[in-house]
């Protein structure tokens, strides 16, 4: 999964201009249109947008990609907070992220939702198995929001503000309920294209999500530096207030000279600017 995650960096260092600007733009004006016209037609005439692997096999390429523009709510309210939303959580996951990086995600989800179809409809020989609308690459993108700013706060119901953090168990728990819900029922569409939504969500979140983390053990743990504490033994030194264990120099004799304290030592030790990086590190005896 690491290696998925480096190779992802590396194509979107050396593609910086790969992808669609502002792509939750484009996805919510294509649901908007797609509602519109299942208002003013039958909603049927409309299913040739949808996916299923017996479209595809007869030549309806189109459907790979259509299906991402099929509303996933028939009520005008429900879409509109939903789309709303989604565009929302889409526009910041790709400020953050890059146009790049979010491109590869959101149609790494489309991709993955395709092939899930692809594998329930070829297992349970059900040609016609159909998906409409980007559900699971949704709740996937929810997902990832929610990793990636646990402390950000949505008001629910318009009243009640909640943390993502929150939100994102809740969604993460929807995912399992499906899953198990599906595989009870004998449903293979509801079991494996929602693996494969949490597979798209590891690939691209866990590696960062777990740097994080192994950063703050880093910055909680005993060998880091309290800079405030080690600046006070250091005061209490008589005629200076930083002293260079190496060389011995200190900020009286060296005003202009820049101190600095390793985070590799055991204990607090000070090292100037010519030694930080060029002594030997102290070790616990």
């Amino acid at each position: 999964m690491k290696k998925i995650y480096d190779a992802v960096d590396r194509f979107c260092a050396c593609h910086p201009s790969f992808g669609i600007p502002n792509l939750m733009r484009v996805i919510v004006i294509g649901n908007a249109l797609v509602y519109l016209l299942m208002m003013f037609s039958n909603p049927a005439a409309l299913s040739f947008l949808a996916f299923n692997l017996n479209g595809v096999l007869h030549g309806e390429i189109w459907r790979i990609i259509t299906y991402i523009f099929y509303p996933g709510y028939t009520s005008a309210f429900s879409l509109m907070i939903s789309l709303f939303f989604y565009y929302w959580i889409g526009s910041t996951l790709e400020q953050r992220w890059g146009t790049t990086r979010f491109n590869l995600y959101y149609f790494g989800g489309v991709f993955l939702t395709v092939v899930g179809v692809t594998i329930a409809s070829l297992i349970s020989g059900q040609y016609d198995l159909t998906v409409a609308g980007t559900g699971y690459v949704n709740l996937s993108m929810f997902l990832a929001f929610a990793a990636l700013f646990p402390d950000a706060q949505v008001l629910l119901f318009f009243i009640i503000p909640v943390k993502m953090k929150w939100l994102g168990i809740l969604d993460g728990a929807l995912f399992a309920f499906e899953v198990v819900s599906s595989l009870l029922a004998g449903r293979l569409t509801g079991v494996v294209v929602p693996l494969l939504a949490l597979l798209n969500f590891f690939i691209f979140i866990w590696p960062e999500v777990h740097y994080r983390v192994q950063r703050s053990r880093y910055r909680n743990s005993r060998q880091t530096i309290q800079f405030k504490k080690a600046v006070q033994q250091q005061q209490r030194e008589k005629g200076y207030h930083h002293k260079c264990c190496v060389c011995g120099k200190t900020d009286t004799d060296y005003p202009n000279l820049q101190f600095r304290y390793c985070s590799k030592c055991a204990g607090y030790h000070c090292f100037c600017q010519e030694h930080i990086f060029n002594h030997v590190h102290f070790t616990e005896e």
